[in-house]
């Protein structure tokens, strides 16, 4: 239960009576004056974390004290309380930035209520400016998270590849953040430049060639004025091709002369231009594959498979599910304004297990929807897709055929989902003891913090 510091402003020492006793019962600390100047004045003095004010009193009115606590301090939180003839009142103190009012005489649960869910909305306005302010005065936090083995490899390959101009292919499945170890690559460079990303399978070959190249006044229909295209953008910086196996194979000669020469022609243009850029490229595709069976030029392959990054799917690095649950909830809170606790066990044994085929990319679309959902502040199992729970849903082995643990432990979690998170009901479900259920959720953390 929240507590906070209240004052209280009424000119009937019989209210303020009831009030102090009703709002210390509750824990709060209270203070009383029965004239707005001395109130307004210990607002100065030290503010509260809430004022509650009648509008009728005698000298100066609760009306006039909110327009000073207001203007003294704007974020301070004012409940005016009002008779039930003076609604026009009440109504022209919200008008003026009241938080809220009540009617006399007031309910006592009323007063809890209504205070409770103030105070509770300032704590969570409170928070969410220190995470702001802690967001906003920390050095940025990496987009790539990983304690795993795989992802160590992975950062050291990207520290290394940072360090030299040679082009760079970054292979993985999609969903994996191909971009984001790109942008780690040119951050950690140096280069002053920008970085300009190119998703080469959105666009048609020609518009894919101007989009790259720019064109020359009266190059084609509708081309008034010459235009620079994203390479002369990306000039001092890195030029990322994103799906590079989507470019057709007449713009692959132009690519390929772009990454030997380093220079290119605007469309419709005969002067050379220099192209001071470091080249970037990614796929979720095979191009060996792709090379032998003729759809992709055998030279530009070897041009661009200079240095090879490939980025682990979170299937094979389960062990780094919750550090990456845990940065997603963090950043789900500062943009929802919704208090999230830790994620319980039993969730985190299901996020663990599930296959993930979409990757970090999927994971963070998920949490990203639970806490966008949820009631309470807490995620349960009943919270999380439904496709997360279901039989496969941890990947299947050798033609359906899964290890026994696996699929004990796939049968506790849907039987627990069923169940709402209720461990007693899932436990005499399963036919086991509450303390046996507890140890086996214990044992799939665990198992999934060794994958």
């Amino acid at each position: 239960m929240i507590s906070g510091r209240i004052i209280i402003v009424d000119d009937d020492p019989v209210t303020i009576s009831i009030f102090e006793r009703i709002l210390t019962r509750e824990g709060h600390r209270v203070e009383s004056f029965a004239e707005a100047g001395k109130a307004a004045g210990a607002v100065e003095e030290a503010p509260p974390d809430l004022v509650i004010t009648d509008l009728k009193m005698p000298g100066e009115s609760g009306l006039s004290l909110l327009e000073r606590v207001r203007s003294r301090v704007p974020d301070l939180p004012v409940i005016v309380v009002t008779g039930h003839s003076s609604i026009e009142s009440a109504v022209e103190a919200m008008k003026k930035g009241a938080y809220d009012y009540l009617q006399k005489p007031v309910d006592p649960d009323d007063l809890v209520f209504v205070v409770r869910r103030v105070l509770e909305a300032v704590e969570l306005r409170d928070e969410n400016r220190v995470l702001r302010a802690e967001l906003a005065q920390a050095p940025p936090a990496p987009r790539l998270l990983g304690e795993h083995a795989g992802m160590k490899r992975l950062f050291d390959r990207i520290d290394k590849a940072a360090r030299v101009m040679s082009h760079v292919l970054i292979t993985g499945e999609t969903g994996t953040g191909k971009e984001v170890v790109a942008k780690e690559i040119h951050r950690r460079s140096g280069r002053r430049g920008p970085f300009v990303p190119v998703h080469c399978g959105a666009l048609a070959e020609t518009l894919l060639e101007n989009e790259l190249f720019g064109h020359e006044k009266g190059a084609f229909t509708g081309a008034g004025e010459a235009r620079a295209g994203l390479v002369e953008a990306a000039q001092g910086g890195t030029l990322f091709l994103d799906e590079v196996a989507c470019v057709s194979g007449s713009l692959q000669i132009k690519l390929l002369r772009l990454l030997q020469e380093r220079t290119f022609r605007r469309v419709g243009g005969t002067r050379e231009i220099k192209a001071d850029v470091r080249f970037l490229a990614a796929t979720n595709r095979e191009l060996a594959s792709l090379v032998s069976k003729g759809e992709f030029r055998e030279d530009l392959y070897h041009r661009l498979n200079v240095v090879v990054i490939d980025i682990p799917p979170l299937r094979d690095r389960r062990s780094d599910i919750p550090l990456l649950a845990d940065h997603f909830i963090m950043r789900a809170r500062v943009s929802t304004g919704k208090r999230v606790n830790e994620i319980p066990p039993e969730v985190l044994a299901v996020l663990s297990a599930y296959a993930w085929p979409g990757n970090v990319r999927e994971l963070e679309n998920v949490i990203e929807g639970v806490v966008a959902l949820m009631d309470g502040d807490s995620i349960g199992l009943a919270d999380l897709p439904a496709r997360l729970t279901e039989p496969d849903a941890g990947g299947n082995n050798g033609g359906g055929l899964r290890p026994l643990k696996e699929m004990e432990r796939a049968h506790v979690l849907r039987v627990l989902a069923a169940c709402h998170g209720d461990r007693g009901k899932a436990a005499a479900i399963l036919g086991i003891d509450k303390s046996t259920l507890w140890r086996k959720l214990k044992e799939y953390e665990e198992a999934g913090g060794k994958d």
